[in-house]
């Protein structure tokens, strides 16, 4: 059975929901945690991935890269990488075939990959997750989670980086739509299509503020506004406590933390501690050992001092509540309730800010931090046919509107050159048939019409389409030409194809007054006029070029992605066959002093220690220290071959006397029943009685020989009485004798019909006479 599975992608941390038919599940990890960290780290020997990659964090920050979500599908030179996400990352970034990308050592080597690889990475780790939680060959089909200001070129990484982790997206979702279905499909009052009920949801998250206006009504939500801060979250606000914080330190212990990347990223944990408690409290200390040149830092640090350091975003706090209602065009009176989630909701002044704004108290009716992944689960059971879920529409909408422009005809030069396709709140998905008149090939290019509302450094440009083979008409005139563009369910553009179509007349019957009433049953009065009508005529060949890496790039990626992936079980099980082989060393030694002692003679006990010290030795000697997988599973073998021959004696003797009850309880059932349950089995031939007797009798006997050969060895020989000699004589004996004791008894002959008598009885006072 095909699974059902939402990603919610974080940039702190992510989660995974998976549909089952009792509702949705959030899937944990390796180590029991509800959500992953978004996290990629390169090692000695393999990548670490998720947990395991924030355990090497601190002694590997400078190749371990988080931000995934902010970095994908930006350039090297863009603004926001450079301005806003480079001091969160370690790691050296760089021009990666066009992205950014991260220059790190792997198993000693310098390599490069860029953010959508990294990404790749990271959503093959929630796969893997998700398959030990689901079983079965794996996942296929799923839904992620994306900021609703994610442009073109970032969904088409996203989807990018899923080809690479072999996943299917059914669905791109927005992040603040994801939450408002999972908030509305459940409510079973809502209100008619013409009255809706609207509400708006507020996500503050790790890095990004993001606002959406939504109508609610029967069966269905629409997304009438959305605005977002992509710059505005809470490591903003863990950055604005470290750079308080190094500025205390600089003079408090002449120490220069922002100097040293190492340093930073101790004093960046404490800060995020100290955030949390601040939540709750309104005074938190600040402890950090060995921050710097041995030196153990403290502070704390008043919630109103915390405010006045993050007063810069708080001042902030209405800009995306104002323009996501401008944009829906209702009022804040007409607003049903205010949805906040996120983790950086918590942050009381946040919730102060945004509840100044509506004048109401706020509602947390939906998880803060689950509504989204259990939206991504829910929008992924309605598009497979896997699951029957209730109908609920969700119309979403885009952020952005986009334009296409081209070259005006070269005999029309006054021709208009632009025209706004997709317009902002345009329903998702949306497809447009554009005209155009033109006698030669030419090129139409898309871009997002206001640039100024799009996040800092993001490209305008979408895409680009040429129409090829397009000629004169039979005329000698312009050809129509139309082009098909679509806005698919992913929030991307593409364009579709391209056909020419052609004038021609035919002849309609058509009504003579249309506007005139017909009486009941009689037809309207018709006559034939030659009319004019459009007509598909030859389908064009068109060049397609997007902002995004081609399909062959992204195939060799996704090909070099399996390789890394294999290098790193093969690691992963190498070391697994090295702590098993270490591991057995110290069990067996402990073993032959206590549990083996009595069954383990002593030249067998001296040989089996001496193989022990010896794979001990070369464990820990420079070939053992980095040996192949193949190597450890033959020292393990060495030992583990004469140590199962003393394990087997301790299990014979522990096993045999459970054995030996549980066929001497078979056989004191069968030896005595003829005698116990004679009436039963009386139907037997005396043939059959014997059988079952000799059987019982003969096995019988030879357990108790056996049992007595085995009473005068010692317990450090090999035995000869075996628990599993025991069970298949058991087994034997009900082989035996079950067929004989179920036979069935013969049948009587059935008792011959009685004489009826035809003399009428007399009546009895009290019988009826019935017609």
């Amino acid at each position: 059975m095909a699974s059902v599975v939402g990603f919610d992608i974080g940039n702190s941390n992510s989660k995974i929901g998976v549909a089952r038919a009792r509702g949705i599940d959030i899937v944990t990890n390796e180590v029991s945690n509800r959500s992953t960290p978004s996290l990629v780290s390169f090692g000695t020997k393999a990548r670490a991935i998720g947990e395991s990659a924030a355990t090497m964090q601190t002694s590997n920050y400078k190749n371990t890269i988080g931000q995934l979500k902010r970095l994908i599908g930006r350039r090297f030179d863009d603004e926001m990488v450079q301005t806003y996400e480079k001091p969160f990352i370690n790691a050296e970034l760089v021009d990666a075939g066009g992205e950014v990308g991260v220059k790190v050592r792997l198993a000693g080597e310098e390599q490069v990959f860029s953010a959508t690889q990294l990404m790749g990475m990271y959503l093959g780790k929630l796969r893997d997750t998700t398959k030990n939680e689901v079983g079965g060959s794996g996942v296929c089909d799923v839904v992620i989670s994306v900021p609703l200001w994610y442009s073109d070129s970032q969904r088409r990484a996203m989807l990018n980086a899923a080809e690479i982790a072999d996943l299917n997206p059914l669905r791109l979702v927005n992040e603040t739509t994801a939450t408002a279905l999972s908030y509305g499909i459940t409510k079973t009052d809502l209100p008619e299509p013409e009255n809706p009920r609207y509400v708006m949801f507020v996500d503050v998250g790790h890095s990004t503020y993001q606002v959406a206006v939504v109508g609610f009504a029967k069966g269905e939500l629409t997304v009438l506004g959305t605005a977002a801060d992509p710059n505005f979250g809470g490591r903003n606000f863990d950055r604005a406590l470290v750079e308080h914080f190094a500025a205390e330190f600089k003079e408090k212990y002449k120490i220069d933390v922002l100097s040293n990347a190492k340093a930073t990223f101790r004093l960046l944990a404490g800060c995020e501690r100290l955030k949390k408690v601040l939540s709750a409290n309104t005074l938190a200390p600040l402890n950090v050992e060995s921050l710097m040149e041995d030196i153990d830092a403290s502070s704390q640090l008043k919630r109103e001092e915390f405010e006045a350091l993050i007063a810069p975003y708080l001042n902030r706090v209405h800009e995306p509540l104002e323009r996501a209602l401008a944009q829906a065009g209702i009022s804040k009176d007409d607003l049903f309730s205010v949805e906040v989630v996120g983790g950086s909701s918590r942050v009381p002044s946040i919730k102060e800010r945004i509840g100044e704004w509506f004048g109401r108290g706020l509602s947390y009716t939906a998880n803060q931090d689950e509504s989204t992944v259990r939206g991504c689960t829910l929008a992924c059971a309605m598009l497979s046919p896997v699951f029957r879920v209730r109908d609920f529409a969700m119309n979403d909408t885009m952020p952005y509107s986009i334009k296409v422009s081209w070259q005006p005809a070269p005999d029309v030069p006054d021709e208009d050159t632009e025209l706004e396709v997709f317009q902002p709140n345009n329903p998702i998905p949306s497809t447009k048939i554009l005209t155009f008149y033109r006698k030669e090939p030419f090129t139409l290019e898309a871009f997002y019409t206001h640039p100024e509302l799009l996040p800092v450094g993001t490209d305008p440009w979408v895409g680009r389409v040429t129409i090829n083979n397009v000629t004169p008409n039979a005329q000698g005139d312009h050809s129509i030409v139309k082009v098909k563009t679509r806005m698919n369910l992913h929030n991307v553009l593409s364009f579709e194809g391209a056909y020419t179509v052609e004038e021609i007349e035919k002849d309609e019957e058509i009504p003579v007054d249309p506007a005139a009433e017909v009486p009941e049953g009689e037809k309207p009065k018709t006559e034939i006029r030659r009319v004019k009508k459009l007509q598909r005529k030859d389908d064009l060949p068109i060049e397609t070029a997007y902002s995004s890496v081609n399909d062959k790039r992204v195939a060799e990626m996704k090909e070099f992605e399996g390789k890394l992936h294999a290098a790193d079980k093969l690691v992963i099980d190498t070391e697994e066959r090295k702590n098993a082989l270490e591991e057995y060393i110290y069990d067996m030694r402990s073993k032959l002093d206590e549990r083996f002692a009595a069954f383990v003679q002593p030249q067998e006990k001296e040989k089996l220690l001496g193989l022990l010290s010896e794979a001990e030795d070369w464990l820990y000697s420079e070939e053992g220290e980095d040996a192949s997988k193949s190597a450890y599973v033959s020292r393990l073998e060495t030992i583990v071959t004469p140590g199962n021959v003393i394990a087997n004696r301790w299990k014979q003797h522990e096993e045999r006397p459970r054995a030996a009850a549980e066929l001497r309880e078979v056989l004191n059932k069968y030896m005595n029943i003829f005698e116990n349950e004679a009436d039963k089995y009386d139907h037997l031939s005396d043939d059959d009685k014997t059988k079952v007797i000799e059987k019982t009798a003969n096995v019988a006997k030879w357990l108790d020989d056996m049992l007595y050969k085995q009473s005068e060895l010692p317990k450090n020989v090999d035995p000869k009485l075996k628990t599993e000699d025991i069970l298949k004589n058991k087994e034997d004996v009900i082989y035996v004798v079950t067929p004989i004791l179920s036979k069935p008894k013969p049948r009587t002959a059935p008792e011959p019909p009685k004489e009826e008598s035809t003399e009428q009885p007399e009546k009895q006072q009290g019988d009826m006479d019935v017609d």
